[in-house]
């Protein structure tokens, strides 16, 4: 009698313990979520709390779960697995909220998102400094616990422990990308700011009314120059004031010579031609050193879009000329209205550069709210409407493989990845009436499961029937590259991993003409079209993959004026 006692007992007490623990950890893990976006928010103090609380709450589930009995009834046929699991699961959870939000935590705690907003011209940068040590540890003990969820067997379980490691395994798998965000950002921003000593940096202002493969062509050049947080912008000059050199101004790749031409290396307005944006900063790089004797320490890239997500975030800025740029006219404003204003390159030229320079005064005079701006980039850095490079080897090796880097689409186990990139043939201001839509998908039809993949893009010229007449010649091109007034001519480079096989590409259903190339490796195929007003056409990539594939794919583009988000191509044998 006294050992069925025991026995139920013992029953009992590993029983109360599950239920507090699972209450425990079903508490715990959304707190995460709550921090992440109050961190966001710029609550600081409420994200100190939230973090406390769920390291509280993820001690008492390791402690409910690790006592002896537990790990003895961890035996038992049936019960014992599920007990086994929510171990591990609790234990995963406290070693996170230890070492990486318990750290992480404090720091939210003592820094808060106005920190951030430049006051006359200056960013305090030592916040961002002394929260490297903790963002860092934050970020291991996050990429440890992803491994140790990784590893949990949740097979066999019941529903609710199961669920419990997916509901994990998904929040630590969402987290991690952005806490790595925080840490490249801490990383590489204060010293950007000159927080190690003074730095000059290249703005490059894309204009994408004429297309280039990694936006548009360079309408404005700004040097600003930062140190100790401060921030200046020293000098302006448009893209076209910068000589044609006889040969490029660096060695050029075989490749991008072959698909993209010299001229990639000769010109300011033609370095985005490549979509490798390292080679096109080193290029604009090159090319400002030889104009004005300067040796810059990095090159940034912005377009009109993403300046109408930041004017969000600072609200109308009053630009020289008597207009009040907005979030709602920027983008009309500056690629649209500025032509039919202004006859004279020159005057367009310096429309152009006094926005730009009018809204990097007012995010450097601390007029945007610092939890919009951010909101602002990153959405403009998503759409790689924003790029950095930068000259210091350590300080890029943190940018490589961000959306900020503009790199190749490099494929992984997960992901496939593709690139489709535009380039103006128009030789003219054209590109703000073409609409660009996308599609990706695969279908597996072959016996060794191999997959065909499929990128199709669909080009509209949406400019009116009489647009050859009513634009201004400086629009149009007027003939002077051969094309019709009020056609878009397009140069359209469809790119896919290194190990995949180019199967070429269809136009409008039928098998069309391509010059088949190679860049860094990656296959490229690439034809040229003309679009006539209200003319559409679509072309399909098709590439065959190496092995069986179940992932995801995913589609880089040239970030147009009028894009709309990629959708699956329904595929079939």
């Amino acid at each position: 009698m006294a050992l069925v006692v025991i026995v139920v007992g013992l029953v009992a007490w590993v029983g109360v313990r599950a239920g507090l623990a699972r209450a425990e950890l079903e508490a715990a893990i959304p707190l995460a979520g709550d921090m992440q976006r109050q961190v966001v928010a710029g609550e600081g103090d409420a994200a100190r709390l939230t973090g406390e609380k769920l390291t509280e709450r993820a001690a008492s589930a390791a402690v409910l779960t690790s006592d002896p009995v537990w790990r003895a009834f961890e035996v038992v046929p049936a019960l014992g697995p599920n007990l086994a699991v929510v171990r591990q699961l609790a234990g995963a959870i406290n070693d996170l909220a230890q070492d990486g939000i318990a750290p992480l935590a404090q720091v939210a705690g003592q820094i808060s998102v106005d920190d951030f907003r430049p006051v006359d011209g200056t960013v305090d940068v030592q916040p961002l400094l002394a929260a490297q040590p903790a963002v860092s540890q934050a970020l291991t003990a996050m990429r440890t616990a992803q491994t140790q969820v990784a590893e949990i067997d949740g097979d066999g379980t019941i529903d609710q422990v199961a669920e419990a490691v997916v509901r994990l395994s998904t929040a630590v798998n969402a987290a991690e990308p952005a806490l790595d965000a925080v840490d490249k950002a801490v990383r590489v921003v204060p010293n950007m700011l000159g927080a190690s000593g003074p730095r000059n940096y290249l703005v490059l202002v894309q204009n994408p009314a004429e297309l280039r493969s990694t936006g548009g062509i360079m309408g404005a050049v700004a040097l600003v120059h930062t140190e100790a947080g401060s921030i200046q912008l020293t000098q302006q000059a448009s893209g076209a004031s910068f000589p044609r050199h006889p040969e490029s101004v660096l060695e050029l790749p075989t490749d991008t010579r072959n698909l993209y031409g010299a001229i990639t290396g000769q010109y300011m307005l033609n370095v985005g031609l490549t979509p490798r944006f390292p080679l096109s900063a080193a290029l604009a790089k090159e090319m400002w050193r030889l104009q004005y004797g300067l040796e810059v320490d990095g090159v940034l890239s912005i377009d009109p879009v993403a300046l109408s997500y930041i004017l969000a975030a600072t609200g109308p800025i009053a630009l020289p000329s008597g207009d009040s740029l907005t979030s709602d006219n920027a983008v009309s404003l500056l690629l649209t209205d500025v032509y039919q204003r202004f006859e004279a390159p020159k005057e367009q030229d310096d429309f152009f550069a006094a926005a730009a320079a009018s809204v990097f005064s007012a995010v450097a005079g601390g007029d945007a709210d610092p939890v919009a701006l951010i909101e602002a980039l990153a959405k403009a850095g998503a759409e790689h409407r924003v790029l950095v490079w930068s000259a210091a080897d350590a300080e890029q090796a943190v940018l490589d493989n961000t959306t900020l880097a503009g790199g190749l689409p490099a494929s992984d186990a997960d992901t496939e990845r593709f690139g489709l990139y535009l380039n103006d043939a128009t030789g003219a201001k054209m590109d703000t009436y073409l609409d660009v839509s996308t599609s990706v998908g695969q279908v597996t039809c072959r016996n060794d499961k191999r997959p065909n993949f499929g990128v199709e893009v669909t080009l509209t010229n949406t400019a009116h029937s009489d647009a050859g007449k009513a634009l201004p010649k400086y629009v149009t091109g007027g003939t002077q590259f051969g094309v019709s007034p009020g056609n878009v001519k397009t140069i359209v480079s469809g790119y896919a991993s290194p190990e995949v096989q180019n199967l070429g590409l269809t136009r409008d259903g039928q098998a069309a003409p391509y010059l088949p190339a190679s860049d860094e490796g990656f296959q490229v195929s690439a034809l040229t079209v003309e679009l006539a007003p209200g003319q559409s056409t679509v072309i399909r990539y098709n590439w065959l993959g190496t092995a069986p594939f179940d992932g995801d794919l995913e589609l880089q583009m040239t970030p147009v004026i009028h894009r709309n988000e990629t959708k699956k191509l329904d595929m079939t044998c």
